[in-house]
């Protein structure tokens, strides 16, 4: 079976074909928007005959509380992943852009949604439960959601086979360490706390991405320096993080810098992540390993060791292992047509 995956972002498009269940991959492209360029006319570009498709697997980020599992898409999915936008701006709206493109030019093939919050579905009232009134979550649902689903699943059945144990009776710490960054804590296969939250705002520093602050930060903003409510989310998606702390973004270009800014920010991200990994230690009780992964933890061996270096962390096994959210998400798809 030829598994297609598209993950359609806001300026790029990732796309994977996959043969399976073997999971050769037969082709990959990445595509960059132009100005004024579609979605449609970036699928236009893909070198795939897509008369030899099987079936179209979609990433999309927030799935809210409705959906738990992937889902074989028609329009009331589409008009649920509508209603769910303003949880997620910026990636459900491209997501759906993608889906309703393949839609429209290959409207014979099935497709699937595989969820980023799906893996998180497990997590426990008191996990998700922010400390607001309960109303604003009976009415609203606002609560923690957690994101990167795909890649931490992924993590987690291919550190249980590194560890010679079945994902079932697995417990770890996954590191998903890119310019979007976020930690999970598995026990015994299940996710029981990740660090982003109601959106993939909250959590460790990223690129350009505070994560956890004082929420009255934003409020003084507002009251007391005049920010409008875009400028402050401009402020706390895209100029803050690492970005905000040195100027850079980019931790290859920051560690190779020698001013007391880039060597600030590298030690605040390394401290933020150990506070979780220590609080994520105390949930799990007995933690099997530290899966590092994402563009950072895969290829940056000094901010590896920076974390490990830790008389307490240093006692656990840590794994490397490249993520593949693609396959995943193909994975995913062979499991709802199945089911």
């Amino acid at each position: 079976m030829r598994v297609a995956v598209i993950n359609s972002g806001s300026s790029t498009l990732k796309f994977k074909l996959f043969e399976m269940p073997s999971a050769k991959v037969l082709h990959e492209q990445l595509l960059e928007f132009k100005a004024g360029d579609t979605i449609l006319q970036e699928i236009e570009k893909l070198d795939v005959d897509f008369s030899k498709v099987d079936v179209i697997g979609h990433r999309v980020v927030h799935g809210g509380e409705q959906f738990v599992q992937p889902v074989i898409i028609d329009d009331a999915v589409i008009n649920a992943v509508e209603a769910l936008i303003p949880l997620a701006p910026l990636h459900n709206r491209a997501n759906l852009a993608g889906i309703k493109s393949i839609q429209k030019k290959f409207a014979h093939i099935p497709q699937v949604a595989v969820f980023d919050t799906a893996f998180h579905a497990s997590l426990k009232k008191e996990a998700y439960l922010y400390a607001l009134p309960y109303d604003l979550y009976e009415k609203e649902q606002i609560r923690r959601y957690g994101f990167h689903g795909s890649s931490h699943s992924y993590l987690l059945k291919a550190a249980a086979k590194k560890l010679a144990k079945e994902p079932q009776k697995t417990n770890i710490i996954t590191l998903h360490l890119g310019n979007g960054a976020s930690v999970c804590a598995i026990k015994n296969g299940k996710s029981i706390d990740t660090s982003m939250g109601f959106t993939p705002l909250e959590g460790l520093v990223m690129g350009t991405r505070s994560g956890d602050l004082d929420p009255a930060i934003v409020t003084y903003l507002e009251r007391e320096l005049g920010y409008s409510y875009d400028e402050i989310d401009t402020i706390l998606n895209k100029k803050s993080g690492l970005f905000g702390l040195c100027g850079e973004s980019d931790v290859r270009t920051i560690l190779n810098a020698a001013d007391e800014k880039s060597k600030l920010a590298i030690d605040i991200m390394v401290r933020r992540i150990q506070k979780y990994i220590g609080a994520y230690m105390i949930l799990l009780e007995d933690v099997d390993a530290i899966v590092f992964s994402g563009g950072i933890g895969e290829h940056s061996e000094y901010i590896r060791e920076r974390v490990m270096d830790n008389k307490i962390i240093k006692n656990i096994k840590a794994l490397v292992i490249e993520t593949d959210e693609e396959l995943e998400i193909a994975n995913e798809c062979l499991r709802v047509l199945k089911s």
